[in-house]
């Protein structure tokens, strides 16, 4: 079943220092005033067919390690990880939700929250699980 920003929410609200704010493009996701996750927008910037995608579906995107991932994502599922959208904000990679299970969403979105989060609260996060 297709992830949604509900599943999104969750995840993140189990995440240290995480906070939902509403922005112009959406729903967006910061960890110490750092955006991690996003809700996209079809911003005039973005190239035409990118745009009509996420204006047509809901789109995410979240922030990645380097390029070399979010290509190997991009590579791994075309159908499913958009392959640009800015150059505003990389490394990043945006996804279509429809094609992402509640999982893999919940993986993409701590990833993201940890090339964010300052190091106290990912050695706070990880020793929650312990």
């Amino acid at each position: 079943m297709a992830a949604t920003l509900d599943d999104l929410r969750r995840t993140a609200d189990g995440l240290p220092g995480s906070e939902e704010r509403a922005t112009t493009g959406g729903a967006a996701w910061f960890v110490r005033g750092k955006l991690y996750a996003w809700e996209c927008h079809p911003w005039p910037s973005i190239p035409a067919d990118i745009r009509e995608t996420i204006a047509a579906e809901l789109v995410v995107g979240v922030k990645v390690a380097d390029r070399v991932d979010a290509l190997a994502l991009v590579q791994m599922a075309p159908d499913v990880f958009l392959r640009t959208t800015t150059a505003w904000g990389e490394p990043k990679v945006a996804f279509r939700m429809a094609g992402i299970d509640e999982d893999h969403l919940a993986e993409l979105v701590t990833e993201a929250w940890r090339v964010q989060a300052p190091q106290y609260l990912r050695r706070e996060f990880d020793s929650a699980g312990d």
